[in-house]
């Protein structure tokens, strides 16, 4: 099994020129994230999740989070030591503002981070990503009283947060909750339900846990237009702020998971007794709202889940096919045996895992770029556009970058033949981690849903125009470039694809049927053209870094682009075929 080494130099050239972390250096919010200070916390993050958290993870999958007899869960052996000393370096807050014991740095730099944390064990990663979740929502949300409260402790790590939105009967449709909020006379809330695949929902890492929970108050409006968030405590808090009683809630059980079984995914159950004391955070019959702020939050960072697997799976890969001798290549000595390396097939594979990796991880660091410019330029149409594109993207990397991250683990356990069906060589966890992230924070299909019925809409079609604008300057910059040229014909041709859909989508707006039938195809369409343009847009970057730098660069581009990227226009039929044929096996086969 190979031990995690963090990609310094591709979530480097990822940072500088699939997005500008130096640019944003020169906006007054981030102007303490010089080249030098950037470049000092990754090598510090890459040393701190290789030799503390990494190690972890086989124990993680193996052990995993156990429930005991009292009630209370014990996490894997290991995980809340390193859990501790990630608290005591600050790891988790240094995206979150400085008021806060936060960091204040761009998001961008903490997503190459939480890169390194995921690669080194998703089990583990989980917890802190749904604290950065609860903390973004009570930032956004919350009241000056509740930030003070909750937020410092969060950022820290000292507590934990939770996202409480799904139950037995409603899977993805939220608008089905039942979980009911009475108001008690002091203002709080007495909250009464069950909540099922809550992530962290108790565990043994951190004194406190902060569930924000979706419920509903009485009268509300039916579906989701009549849900409020709470804030419940899993330990209230006296008057100075120390923990008090228990609160009225409890992890009935944790599921037995096809992988992340290092992650105690929780059946909670609130009020069994005379309710849940929690408090409101935003405004009555506003919890979508509200929560969409964390799932937006989290959905980047499960796209970035794909990434961070399919690296370990690359990792691993490519050492075994070092290491693995079985037949003899084209051109080897008669009588020898090879390393599989030396056979194209295998070839072939690790450098589809190399190319798409550096194109997945391009795209999520770009998308937190707009992030962060969102966030904090002092130049409204900037500010906006920047918030657009975010908005495109997000999408984007949850969807495609876990799908992908499905298909390269799978492809890791294929280059190791079949010892990668056995469990010992740990081939296997990394797919088996990674399947849960295309369900996550939405599925996937839910994603294409988001795409098409209202990020295409943005600003009258004017958001979708200009990326299309920005990839076809992104073509234009590849003139004159002879390694690029075929790089060049492809992505032309995809965009000019990616265009037709597009604007097929557009004229048949009002079928919505027809529009969703084909959602799926053009959401991969868009993603598979997006990071050939960051592949791409590597590339020309890269002949500015040295001839080794540049044909590197260009070697990722053009094998990305003739096997994956070409096959964009293929997928147009896919768009515009309409709902016919699910309606007629809707009535037939599917009936």
């Amino acid at each position: 099994m190979t031990e995690y080494r963090a990609p310094l130099d591709d979530i480097r050239f990822a940072l500088r020129h699939a997005a500008n972390i130096d640019a944003l250096a020169e906006m007054a919010a981030y102007a303490h994230a010089e080249p030098d200070l950037v470049d000092g916390l990754l090598d510090e993050a890459g040393r701190f999740f290789e030799q503390v958290v990494a190690p972890t993870n086989r124990d993680g999958d193996t052990v995993g989070a156990v429930r005991n007899a009292d009630g209370s869960i014990t996490t894997a052996p290991g995980h809340a030591k390193a859990y501790g000393q990630m608290c005591d370096a600050g790891w988790g807050g240094i995206g979150f503002p400085e008021e806060y014991g936060g960091g204040g740095l761009p998001w961008l730099l903490g997503i190459a981070v939480q890169e390194m944390m995921t690669s080194a064990n998703m089990g583990f990663s989980l917890c802190p990503l749904l604290t950065q979740g609860a903390i973004d929502a009570l930032l956004h949300h919350g009241t000056e009283v509740q930030k003070e409260t909750y937020l410092r402790k969060m950022v820290t790590g000292e507590w934990t947060g939770t996202m409480n939105l799904t139950e037995p009967h409603a899977g993805s449709d939220v608008g089905a909750l039942t979980t009911k909020a009475a108001p008690a006379a002091d203002g709080s809330w007495l909250i009464t339900g069950q909540k099922i695949f809550i992530t962290y929902g108790d565990h043994d890492m951190a004194e406190n846990i902060i569930h924000l929970v979706l419920a509903r108050t009485p009268g509300s409006p039916p579906g989701t237009k009549g849900i409020s968030l709470f804030i419940v405590p899993k330990f209230l808090l006296n008057d100075d702020g120390t923990l008090g009683d228990a609160n009225d809630l409890s992890c009935v059980s944790i599921e037995h998971k096809l992988g992340i079984h290092a992650s105690p995914t929780c059946v909670m159950s609130y009020g069994d007794n005379e309710g849940a004391i929690g408090y409101m955070l935003g405004e009555e019959n506003q919890g979508m709202h509200c929560m969409f702020t964390m799932m937006n939050n989290a959905r980047l960072s499960v796209g970035l889940e794909g990434v961070a697997l399919a690296e370990r799976a690359y990792q691993q890969a490519l050492a075994y096919s070092h290491e693995r001798l079985q037949g003899r290549a084209i051109g080897a000595e008669p009588g020898t045996s090879s390393p599989i390396v030396d056979h194209q097939d295998v070839q072939r594979m690790l450098l589809d895992m190399r190319s798409s990796i550096a194109a997945i991880r391009g795209l999520c660091y770009r998308n937190a770029e707009a992030l962060d410019i969102a966030a904090a330029s002092t130049d409204d149409d900037v500010r906006q556009r920047a918030d657009e594109l975010a908005a495109l993207l997000t999408p984007l990397s949850k969807s495609w970058g876990t799908d992908l991250g499905c298909e390269l683990t799978s492809i890791g356990v294929q280059v190791h033949g079949g010892m990668g069906f056995i469990e010992e060589t740990g081939a296997a966890q990394h797919f088996r981690d990674a399947r849960i992230a295309p369900i996550y924070e939405g599925t996937n299909g839910i994603q294409a849903i988001d795409l098409v019925g209202r990020k295409l809409g943005l600003r009258g079609g004017g958001v979708i125009a200009d990326h299309l604008g920005s990839i076809a300057a992104t073509v234009a910059s590849m003139d004159g470039i002879a390694e690029l040229q075929s790089v060049r014909t492809i992505l032309a041709s995809a965009l000019e694809a990616v265009t037709e859909a597009t604007q097929w989508l557009a004229e048949n707006a009002g079928d919505m049927p027809a529009v969703l039938a084909g959602a799926m195809a053009y959401l991969d369409m868009l993603a598979i053209t997006t990071g050939g343009q960051i592949l791409a847009d590597g590339a020309v970057a890269a002949r500015s870094l040295g001839a080794d730098a540049a044909a590197e660069r260009a070697l990722l581009a053009r094998f990305f682009a003739a096997n994956r990227l070409a096959g964009v226009p293929g997928k147009v039929p896919a768009v515009t075929a309409g709902a016919a044929d699910l309606a007629q096996a809707r009535a037939t086969i599917l009936s």
